[in-house]
Order: C-alpha cells, then sequence, then structure tokens
C-alpha cells in the first residue's frame, strides 16, 4: 500500500485507511456533505465527500476501513483529500497493522530508559511510589507503553504517551543540573507521572479518542487522583511531599487557559511545564516536517505555532 505520508500536493490518491472520524454537514446551499480524516499508521489526513449521494460513495461510518480514490491538495498549510469514489473493502483486503500508528523508537527500549531514571530518585517515599506504578503493576505498565500521548497535536500513536514522558524527564534531569537549587526527586517524580492520567482520558487504538472520564474530569485530574489513592497506600507517606507533587501535576500545563486548575508555584512546577512546552512543540514541528517530505518553501499557517512555519533549508558555510 501507499502511505499518506508519500503523497504531496496534486498526486491521486487509491487506497484503502481507516475513516478516524466521520462528520455530517452542510453548505450554505443546503448540500450535504462529509469532514472525514482518514489514517495509516504514517498519520492522518483530512477528507472531503462531496457528492455523497452519488452512485460511487457507499454507505459508511466512522471506525470502518474504507477503499478510496481521490485528489489530494494543499489547504490551509495542510494536505487534504477530495474523495471521488469510495467502497467498503472486505476484511482480507487489508492488514489492520498498517493503521497503527507507532512511536519510531522501541517501546521496550524507552521503558528500560524510564526505568534507570526511576532508579536516581533518592527520596524512599517518591521512589516507592514510582515503583508501585511503572514496576509493581504489570497491566499499568502495559497500558503506558502503547498508549497515546494526545488524540492530535503531538505524540498521537501507540507508545506516544512513553515517548513524550521520556523526553520530558530528560529535560528535567537537564534543568536539574543547570539550576541545582531544584529538587531534583521531586521534578524528575513529577515528570515520570505528569501524564499517567491519559490512561484513562484516552482510549486505546484504534479509536485513541475521549473517554467520558476524560471529557468531564481530564488527565489532570485523573493523575492527581491517581497519585492520592496511591500515596494513600505507602505507609507514612508525608503529606508536605504529596501536596507538593500533586501541585506539579495539577499546573503543569502553566496557564488556567491551558486547563491547568492552578499556575505553577514552586520552582520545580515551572520546570515541568516548561518541559512539557517545549518536547510537545517540538514534537508538533518534526509532525509537520514529516507531514511535508522533501518541501522546503513555507508550509501554511500552523495554528499550533500561531504562524506559518518552514523547514530549516541549510547553514551557512
Amino acid at each position: 500500500m501507499k502511505y499518506l505520508n508519500e503523497y504531496s500536493d496534486g498526486s491521486r490518491l487509491s487506497g484503502i485507511y481507516l475513516c478516524k472520524s466521520k462528520i455530517t454537514a452542510t453548505t450554505k446551499n443546503g448540500r450535504t456533505y462529509y469532514n472525514l480524516v482518514i489514517q495509516d499508521k504514517t498519520g492522518v489526513m483530512d477528507a472531503k465527500v462531496w457528492d455523497v449521494d452519488s452512485g460511487a460513495i457507499e454507505e459508511f461510518e466512522a471506525m470502518d476501513y474504507i477503499d478510496v480514490v481521490g485528489e489530494v491538495s494543499r489547504y490551509n498549510g495542510s494536505l487534504q483529500l477530495t474523495v471521488r469514489r469510495l467502497r467498503i473493502p472486505q476484511e482480507g483486503e487489508y492488514d489492520k497493522n498498517e493503521y497503527q500508528p507507532s512511536s519510531r523508537y522501541s517501546r521496550d527500549s524507552m521503558y528500560e530508559n524510564l526505568l534507570k531514571y526511576i532508579g536516581l530518585v533518592e527520596n524512599r517515599y517518591y521512589s516507592e511510589l514510582l515503583k508501585h506504578f511503572f514496576e509493581n503493576d504489570a497491566e499499568f505498565a502495559a497500558r503506558f507503553k502503547n498508549a497515546s500521548a494526545a488524540k492530535n497535536i503531538h505524540h498521537g500513536f501507540i507508545g506516544g504517551l512513553l515517548e513524550h514522558t521520556l523526553g520530558v524527564v530528560r529535560l528535567c534531569q537537564i534543568y536539574t543540573k543547570a539550576y541545582p537549587f531544584l529538587n531534583k526527586d521531586l521534578l524528575i517524580t513529577a515528570g515520570i507521572l505528569h501524564d499517567i492520567g491519559k490512561l484513562d482520558e484516552l482510549s486505546a487504538f484504534p479509536e485513541n479518542d475521549y473517554t467520558d472520564e476524560g471529557q468531564l474530569i481530564g488527565h489532570i485530574s485523573i493523575g492527581a487522583e491517581m497519585i492520592h489513592d496511591a500515596c494513600a497506600g505507602i505507609e507514612g507517606f508525608p503529606k508536605e511531599l504529596e501536596v507538593e507533587l500533586k501541585h506539579c501535576i495539577l499546573s503543569h500545563h502553566g496557564e488556567l487557559e491551558y486547563g491547568s486548575p492552578k499556575k505553577p508555584a514552586l520552582a520545580e512546577a515551572v520546570a515541568l511545564s516548561m518541559a512539557d512546552l517545549t518536547d510537545a512543540r517540538m514534537e508538533s514541528f518534526r509532525e509537520a516536517l514529516d507531514a511535508n517530505p522533501g518541501n522546503d518553501e513555507w508550509f501554511g499557517f500552523s495554528r499550533i505555532f500561531e504562524s506559518n512555519i518552514r523547514r530549516t533549508r541549510g547553514t551557512e558555510e
């Protein structure tokens, strides 16, 4: 099959893809059309079906595998497919593994590296808390290895949560060396645990969509609850350590308008929010580069960066 990241502006697309989402909409003239997101293991692409009542478009729903033919064009800086024909393929015509986006790194190797960071935590209470989740709970570990970090935006793939967490913790360790006044054990622990609530916020692939709990509570509050429950099960866990750790979790998006119930009030909370934002933004830019292979022109306006963006063309000799 030809993967979505192999197409470019002006290409003709033909193949089987997962219909990640389907939204029925109406034009100003009262004409019905479909907004789709199609997916394979390399990523997603927006798609439009304008002639929904034509004989060339079979009935389908979100999460169906669809065989589509159409033209790829660039719209608002991203590639978009205009679907001309669509049918429902038979199950033997496709391999579901081709439609599961996954980290480019080994999940087992990343998890081993994460355990090494846990080994650096000297505070016995924080150490026991981390081991409670990542070493003593096999089900948690399996879910964490395979979870996505987002529905989209950044690290929205199998192993994405692990990859993002590892990226954040690496930055946290760098911060502790650059700024020795930071509490290393608190910051590393917070970095490892900051997004554990996403295990319950997002459903597993192929859906990778918000759960009811994710919609109603959100991963920040879910994570703080998970930490509170785990601390309660560790004899003698100091209340102050729990409160400072939960503050880092509750404030790690940095701003109230970004979903944090609290703004950072500890140096470690500030450092965590910076590490989280840095890793998320760098991954978002990498994904934009991957979506525009070989293109050294401007990609168009990015809603994430609120700017037109492009690839670095080179360095001066």
